[in-house]
């Protein structure tokens, strides 16, 4: 029974994150940027809905607040790299830095609870007369934010603007030789990034109930841990829609593993080193199944080269006659 609510709870965990490793897709594979914001973004994002929820704001309403804030952070990042010319890793750890100091600003103090107040998951409670637990009711949450932003995402990435987004993680050059303001894209690809990111940690905090400032401590990992389960185990076969439904997928995975893990005895100090593991683990998979491939097309070379000259023969037979 234990392991079971375990699971459950680790794939409404995996859920809730699977927000922010939808940003850090954003970045990563989309802009084809390394971007350090999001552990900082993502803490901002839970200090300031627990700030605003204890302030007597609707839970649901912080968000609004939070994805601005964490456009913010994005904006910051994206102007340092673009209009002052640093590194985009140096200007994203700048960033991350200084909301350290802001999210302590934020919330007056390291951490704020929120234990007593309303957040999402016990409204929900609260609507389904407590017949469901805040587990349960972070999954449904989850599913809806998720389904709702996915959706959101297939739609603008389609669009003439998200498409300029898209090209100029590809090919920078080529878009900006169309006329494109690639300066304004990476920008407006760090803000949405960073927007989905701080929406994350703001449903996380209501999920377990407070928030901390050292919450998006190695959130860039396990969002890069997930974006690689995901696509190691289902590919990308469908199309983008398909890869975004992948991506949240394994974050879910991501979050098992680590429930079984912790099942089986592994002290939580670990998860750090665990963390590391797999993200090397599923980094080095793609470039063994490359390998494994080769070796199998060379094994297959005389076969291919056989058919080849009969396929040549062939030819030079139907053009004689």
């Amino acid at each position: 029974m234990a392991v079971l609510y375990a699971m459950e709870g680790a794939v409404s965990q995996g859920i809730l994150w699977g927000l922010m490793t939808l940003g850090v897709y954003l970045t990563f594979r989309i802009l084809n940027v390394a971007d350090m914001t999001v552990d900082g973004s993502f803490a901002a994002g839970g200090a300031i809905s627990a700030v605003l929820i204890t302030k007597g704001m609707n839970p649901l309403f912080t968000l609004l607040f939070v994805f601005f804030m964490g456009m913010a952070c994005g904006y910051v990042t994206g102007f340092m790299n673009t209009k002052l010319k640093i590194n985009i890793l140096l200007a994203s750890i700048l960033t991350q830095i200084a909301l350290y100091s802001i999210n302590i600003r934020i919330m007056g103090r390291a951490n704020t609870p929120l234990l007593g107040n309303p957040t999402m998951m016990s409204n929900l409670r609260e609507f389904f007369n407590k017949k469901i637990t805040t587990t349960t009711s972070s999954l449904f949450i989850g599913l809806i934010v998720i389904a709702i932003v996915i959706g959101v995402m297939y739609w603008f990435f389609g669009t003439e603007y998200g498409s300029a987004i898209r090209a100029t993680g590809s090919n920078e050059n080529m878009v900006r030789a169309l006329g494109v303001n690639t300066d304004r894209t990476k920008i407006m690809g760090l803000m949405i990034s960073n927007g989905m990111v701080a929406i994350s940690g703001a449903l996380v905090a209501q999920s377990q109930g407070y928030a901390d400032v050292g919450m998006g401590t190695g959130t860039i990992v396990v969002g890069l841990a997930s974006i690689i389960i995901g696509e190691v185990i289902f590919g990308s076969h469908f199309g983008f829609w398909y890869t975004l439904i992948s991506v949240v997928f394994g974050s879910i995975i991501y979050r098992i593993v680590i429930a079984v893990v912790l099942q089986m005895g592994l002290k939580s100090t670990d998860l750090k080193l665990l963390t590391a593991l797999i993200v090397a683990i599923s980094l080095s998979v793609p470039v063994i199944k490359q390998k494994i491939d080769h070796r199998r097309k060379a094994y297959k070379g005389p076969a291919n080269e056989t058919d080849t000259r009969h396929a040549d023969d062939a030819f030079k037979h139907d053009k004689q006659d």
